[in-house]
């Protein structure tokens, strides 16, 4: 019995220092003024495409900068939808902090292959297979052009894009992915004055592997210019059709 009095005892002092605690809290006077903006850009060490001069630029331009705003008419949500407008940011959580401060952290989004279709689009394929503008800047990866509808850019190409930023090697070599209205896919590489032809968008590994394979054992050999185009279609196959003299 007594175990249970003071158990009791024990959750009401509990139940009333949190009351207090939030009470506390959300009764900070309105009029105190924001002192510090602090933007944290999760994966910023890999990538720069969105920093912490940038936000600060966005929120002055829609008048939502903070600091120096009494803390009651800061709209978290609104700057949090606003930063969330720029096409590189994947995810953002603005708060307030107790020392007055509004903190924002920031995932950005990693773009894979830049798209330009025969169609007229114009866009990048980013690592989550999402489609992001292509207007606000300029980002180095490789540019896939022709016959591209969207839904072959997010499934193929994505895993294609996939592929090649795993791969270091690849990631450097290829600078152009053609796409031929079979749906096949042409290499154009930064090294070397040939064409790759890949057949159809699939076995990215297996395709990638033998070609390597070829450069190492037989471009070192005879030059990287010696053939205009190189096939890896087929399996345990490989066509190097050589340049006219």
């Amino acid at each position: 019995m007594m175990k249970r009095i003071l158990l009791f005892c024990v959750l009401i002092v509990l139940s009333c220092y949190l009351v207090v605690a939030v009470t506390v809290f959300n009764d900070r006077p309105t009029e105190e003024q924001c002192k510090g903006l602090q933007v944290s850009i999760k994966d910023s060490i890999d990538y720069g495409f969105v920093t912490p001069k940038d936000i600060e630029r966005l929120l002055k331009s829609q008048h939502l900068f903070p600091i120096g705003q009494p803390l009651g008419k800061i709209n978290i949500q609104e700057i949090e939808h606003e930063i969330a407008l720029l096409p590189f940011v994947s995810e953002t959580e603005c708060y307030l902090t107790t020392g007055g401060n509004v903190n924002v952290d920031i995932h950005q989004r990693i773009p894979l292959l830049r798209i330009m279709s025969d169609n007229g689009d114009n866009y990048y394929i980013d690592n989550k297979g999402s489609i992001v503008s292509a207007k606000s800047q300029s980002v180095h990866v490789a540019v896939a052009t022709g016959y591209i509808d969207r839904k072959f850019a997010q499934n193929e190409l994505f895993a294609l894009g996939q592929f090649l930023q795993s791969d270091p090697f690849w990631d450097a070599q290829v600078e152009q992915i053609h796409v031929t209205p079979k749906k096949e896919l042409e290499i154009v590489p930064r090294v070397g004055d040939h064409i790759l032809f890949l057949g159809k968008a699939e076995d990215y590994e297996e395709k990638f592997s033998k070609l390597q394979t070829f450069y190492k054992e037989a471009l070192n050999q005879v030059g990287w210019n010696k053939y205009q185009r190189i096939s890896i279609e087929f399996k345990n196959q490989i066509i190097g059709t050589k340049k006219e003299n």
